[in-house]
């Protein structure tokens, strides 16, 4: 089932100058990339995967966006951590840290979207519809193939 794209609910944005939203980015490819700093998964492959399709393909078509959506380990997550994890790692995409509400460890875009976990992939179509909804390591070249499929949707 093809739905429109919940909106992301940020506390803070690191690599960009003022906050995205998805609105603001039809016409555009989105890849959206939910990592944990301390998830082995995310580190060893997804934000490295991330980072390549950010290099690879034009701003103009493909916009990727980090999702740090903490739902465990909290206190070992936090902003300035982050910060480091994001400069030592060369990531030089978008990051967003997902906002929680109230004593919900729950973030609210994570569960807007029905994640299971990290690292979770999220391709969105230049009408902002979501195309494919992934959990775990996704392989470089089915991703590389999804990306050029709808970028060339016009």
């Amino acid at each position: 089932m093809v739905q429109t794209a919940p909106e992301l609910d940020m506390t803070v944005w690191l690599n960009t100058p003022a906050p995205l939203q998805l609105a603001g980015l039809r016409g555009k490819v989105v890849l959206l990339h939910a990592f944990q700093m301390l998830c082995p998964g995310c580190v060893l492959h997804g934000v490295p995967q991330a980072q390549r399709v950010h290099d690879l393909f034009a701003r103009e078509d493909v916009q990727v966006i980090g999702l740090h959506t903490v739902f465990e380990h909290h206190e070992a997550m936090r902003e300035a951590g982050l910060r480091a994890f994001v400069h030592e790692f060369r990531v030089t995409f978008p990051v967003g840290i997902d906002r929680h509400e109230g004593d919900d460890p729950m973030p609210l875009t994570m569960s807007r979207y029905a994640m299971r976990g990290t690292p979770t992939l999220i391709l969105i179509d230049r009408q902002g519809l979501v195309r494919t909804h992934q959990f775990g390591q996704v392989d470089d070249l089915a991703l590389g193939a999804q990306i050029a499929r709808l970028v060339a949707e016009r």
